[in-house]
């Protein structure tokens, strides 16, 4: 196994992140929170421009025909300057149509970004709740996911229920995600427009995040015929992709606190001298580099090991969220009175830990997965 970056992945990664350096995505996450909503700019046709909404999509329908690996290199560097690319609904939202031969005629216009899905969180069944579920608007229990009955002869199928905090919903022309048809698990697929689906924008703790609570009331689908595993695969895919994001926001956090530590000087002499401030730097360095090797076996499992994949990415979830929390805190921490204030950027930073260890389940709930696959392996 070698988990080094290959050329062309090195050369995906810096053209990435030479594409989101002409967009001023920190400021414009400011004047967002100021009350400038159109303050944030549409990234979309950057995403198009660069190839990315096909990166999971094969090229005999027009995509790149990349993996996981490819597509957390992309997002990480999107969480590097909080940049709002609507990735984390399209991506886990292409891998499921990707396996559903029934809708391959749509797989084109989704791979060249003509038209955008968003990926309806959906948590397969774990060691304690053997229900799929989906995010609840409020409180901590889990939400039983829309229902249907049986579908017609050219599987459609009438779906009521909602989905909360759905990422990249608004705008998505496509929303795809699993329901339960006739007693048991079927992905789907909703137009957006369609009679009885309510797509309702939502705003908590970050501006440059997406959200949007989702609601059917009758509403027409179309159950795939991907495989149950595909179903299960794309909830941990999206705990892979939202991992991703959290460590290219702790790289530069890290670079921004590391930077400012060198440059302040106290006593006569620069702050990163002192224990404190060093023993905390590296504290957010390890968890930096403890959080990257697994996302990074994360990247090879998806095909490399598919069953290890789960546990694999709900632990480079777990471990990443609590990076960002901590290196979000210590960059503030670090740059005394003025990080605690609009004048500087870690409050943005701080907002998006504080959402993203929420989103999906939650840094929380990959870690309970986590536990129940280690103890299901330790008793067997």
């Amino acid at each position: 196994m070698n988990l080094a970056l290959s050329d062309e992945q090195e050369f995906l990664r810096e053209a990435a992140r030479g594409t989101l350096s002409r967009v001023k995505t920190l400021e414009a996450a400011r004047e967002a929170l100021d009350g400038d909503s159109s303050a944030l700019p549409d990234l979309w046709p950057t995403a198009r421009e660069a190839g990315w909404p096909g990166l999971l999509i094969d090229e005999a329908h027009g995509g790149a025909g990349l993996d996981a690996f490819d597509a957390m290199l992309v997002l990480g560097e999107c969480g590097r300057v909080l940049a709002s690319v609507p990735l984390l609904g399209h991506l886990p939202a292409t891998a499921i149509l990707a396996d559903a031969p029934r809708v391959a005629d749509y797989l084109p216009a989704l791979a060249s970004g003509e038209r955008r899905a968003a990926y309806l969180p959906s948590q397969p069944p774990t060691d304690v709740d053997q229900r799929w579920t989906a995010d609840p608007a409020s409180g901590l229990e889990r939400s039983p996911l829309p229902t249907g009955a049986r579908p017609d002869a050219n599987g459609e199928v009438k779906l009521s229920g909602s989905y909360a905090f759905v990422p990249d919903a608004p705008g998505a022309d496509a929303l795809v995600g699993v329901a339960v048809i006739d007693g048991e698990p079927a992905g789907v697929v909703i137009m957006a427009d369609a009679d009885g689906v309510q797509v309702e924008p939502v705003r908590r703790y970050d501006a440059t995040c997406s959200l949007a609570h989702v609601t059917l009331k009758d509403a027409a689908a179309t159950v795939l015929d991907a495989p149950v595993e595909s179903l299960a695969g794309a909830w941990h895919l999206a705990q892979a992709l939202i991992a991703a994001q959290s460590i290219g926001s702790v790289e530069t956090a890290l670079e921004m606190s590391v930077a400012y530590a060198k440059e302040r000087h106290t006593f006569g002499r620069p702050i990163g001298s002192y224990q404190a401030v060093k023993h905390s730097l590296t504290e957010v360095l390890r968890q930096l580099e403890n959080g990257k090797s697994l996302l990074y076996y994360a990247g090879w499992a998806r095909n490399g090991a598919p069953g290890e994949f789960p546990l694999a990415a709900n632990s480079a979830r777990s471990v990443a969220g609590r990076a960002l929390d901590y290196a979000a805190r210590t960059m503030i921490s670090v740059h005394g009175g003025i990080g605690a204030t609009w004048e500087h950027d870690a409050p943005l930073y701080f907002r998006r830990a504080q959402l993203s260890r929420r989103l999906l389940g939650g840094t929380s709930g990959a870690s309970d997965r986590v536990a129940g696959e280690l103890l299901a392996q330790a008793a067997a």
